[in-house]
């Protein structure tokens, strides 16, 4: 764990210049999870397998061995020695919503989420801060998988839409997929195919160069919630809501067997990225599963969670780690060769050590090390770093974290609120709720201040629809060379086309005949005087007289004059009603006596209702 220095500029503090009338603002070192020191401290001191293949200082539970620490890659037959048991960082965006996926980048610089507002995130691998952040779709992200060969990025969304990325996330192809939400896709070991699984119970092979379904794998009852391709074989994997995970032959389309073992839906399927010999899965019956694709049957069961079980995701190097997250938001780590069995439950035996493995049942596996306050909500994505140092996870509580093995001589990490509660950890001292605010204010303050440096958004503007580039507004060409007129500002004014007779007036023209009003007898009309007399006891103003316009509207073809345009003659003084009372005293137009103001014309109706109720009689 190191440091970096983050000062403020020296142009811009107290007495250089700056104009502030105090000193900066104090801003504490971000720290950094630095992987060079442990590499070059392995590289230095290794040697070859056959000799042992390391030759320096053991680890101690002591702070002075810290320098003596090593990768993954050092120990690969010790799996309890990455157990990723301390929190490290939380990163959150300035707007929050909820983390479907996070994918770590192949070098491992970065880890790139996706969230349900359709928006790609990227955060420092090493001080996990705000690097930048684009809309990527329009939908929910509900996929994400990078190409083996580390050149594309495919994503897939909730709309069924297919996009593929180039590593500096330039978007270079966006396709159709499935008409319904996109659960999971994984690409080939030559990463000339990708398989996605949908909501609409298919599976479909995509050619990666063409961007067309080549093969639709159908079997399944209900919706395909998971897929996966072997790193090196040709099978792909699925689950689905049927509780039935299905293994397949790519080339063929053809179902090769169903696994029965699970009791509700499948939320994950992975193979195994080492070895390539088992195959985990995970469903909402509160367990997991590993199977043996050499047996075709379940060998462990993963037990321990109270909740459902929504992910899982196995370590790079160690080919026995595994690590799931629950629905309640606990994070588990299991070492498949440690059962782990607590204490009143009997102890069982592996598989391989039964005299019959292929009927033997499957060996309970109860978790290695727990964190069950891990999120708030239900931890939606796991990913571990290339090196496999770190694991970072997206949850349903809008908040991305990081975590890594601790330290030599680190216990207090064991007792934080992730592991224990926040009650717990407050009533022991080591969680501060009134100092976690501000120190949870300062993370957001600091992540707000990254996401304003970085680059907001990388959107471009729609194109308009039917227009030539480089012309904005200019209508595409019709055939035969006509381009046809616009429509008529004004109902019934310019030419009617195909014989189709132009809409009725609002309002009758001066001079011509008035049409009969449909439900109207003409030869018994109503009492227009009576209607008045009600309109005007209801308060609703009277309408025009016959052969008026009505007010504020123009005459047909003429053309509304700018806003702010005087008429060349003044409006004609209003008269005043004659059973209203005029106001008594002398009036003088230049002294400072009493006078009577003119309403304006638009508040002329107002003003009348409000006199009528004895209102504003008196002269001013």
């Amino acid at each position: 764990m190191a440091y970096d220095q983050r000062g403020d500029h020296a142009d811009k503090g107290f007495g250089a210049g700056g104009g502030h009338d105090g000193p900066p603002r104090a801003r504490g070192r971000r720290p950094v999870t630095d992987y060079g020191a442990t590499i070059v401290h392995w590289t230095r001191n290794r040697q070859p397998r056959y000799r042992g293949s390391y030759s320096g200082e053991a680890e101690r539970p002591s702070a002075s061995f810290i320098v003596d620490m090593l990768p993954p890659h050092a120990r690969v037959a010790q799996p309890a020695d990455s157990v990723p048991s301390r929190h490290l960082h939380s990163s959150l965006n300035k707007i929050k919503h909820p983390i479907n996926v996070v994918r770590w980048t192949p070098e491992g610089r970065r880890l790139l989420t996706a969230s349900s507002s359709g928006e790609f995130t990227l955060w420092n691998g090493t001080g996990f801060n705000f690097e930048t952040i684009m809309q990527a779709h329009d939908s929910a992200i509900r996929a994400l998988a990078y190409s083996h060969s580390d050149d594309w990025l495919v994503s897939a969304d909730h709309d069924g839409i297919i996009k593929y990325w180039q590593p500096n996330f330039n978007n270079v192809e966006s396709i159709r997929g499935h008409q319904d939400p996109i659960r999971d896709l994984s690409f080939s070991p030559t990463d000339s195919k990708f398989v996605t699984a949908s909501d609409d119970s298919s599976l479909k092979i995509f050619d990666f160069a063409g961007g067309v379904a080549e093969t639709t794998l159908t079997g399944h009852g209900w919706d395909a919630k998971s897929c996966d391709w072997h790193p090196t074989k040709g099978l792909v994997v699925s689950g689905s809501k049927d509780h039935l995970v299905k293994l397949w032959d790519p080339r063929t389309g053809r179902c090769l067997t169903t696994l029965h073992g699970h009791k509700n839906t499948i939320t994950k399927t992975v193979f195994e990225r080492v070895q390539g010999l088992c195959l985990a899965t995970s469903a909402r019956d509160q367990t997991a599963r590993v199977f043996d694709l050499r047996m075709m049957r379940d060998i462990c069961l993963l037990r321990g969670h109270e909740k459902d079980i929504s992910t899982l995701t196995w370590h790079p190097v160690h080919s026995n780690l595994l690590s799931t997250g629950g629905s309640d938001g606990s994070l588990f780590h299991y070492i498949l060769d440690e059962p782990n069995t607590p204490p009143g439950q009997p102890t069982t035996v592996a598989p391989y050590d039964s005299p019959d493995p292929s009927s033997a049942p499957a060996q309970p596996i109860y978790p290695a090390h727990k964190v069950p306050f891990a999120h708030d909500f239900a931890i939606w994505s796991l990913d571990w770093h290339p090196l496999g140092h770190i694991l970072a996870s997206g949850s349903n509580d809008r908040i991305t974290r990081f975590w890594a093995r601790a330290r030599p001589g680190e216990a207090e990490s064991f007792n934080d609120r992730y592991h224990i509660g926040e009650a717990a950890a407050e009533a022991q001292g080591t969680w501060d709720r009134r100092g976690n605010r501000h120190i949870r204010q300062a993370e957001e303050d600091q992540e707000i201040e990254d996401e304003m440096e970085g680059l907001v958004d990388q959107k471009m503007p729609l194109k308009a629809a039917g227009a030539f580039p480089g012309i904005p507004g200019l209508p595409l060409q019709q055939p035969g060379g006509l381009i046809p007129p616009p429509p008529p500002i004004i109902p019934g004014v310019g030419p009617s086309f195909a014989g189709v007779p132009p809409p009725p007036l609002p309002f009758p023209i001066p001079g011509m005949p008035v049409p009969p009003l449909p439900g109207i007898d003409p030869k018994n009309p109503p009492n227009l005087a009576a209607i008045a007399e009600m309109m005007k006891k209801a308060g609703i103003p009277p309408p025009p007289p016959p052969g008026a316009l009505p007010p504020g509207m123009l005459p047909p073809g003429l053309i509304p004059p700018p806003p702010g345009f005087g008429l060349p003659f003044p409006p004609p003084p209003p008269v005043p009603p004659a059973n209203i009372a005029r106001p008594v005293g002398p009036v003088d137009n230049g002294g400072d006596s009493g006078r009577r103001r003119a309403p304006l014309p638009s508040q002329e109706e107002s003003l009348k209702m409000e006199q009528s109720k004895g209102n504003y009689t008196r002269v001013r």
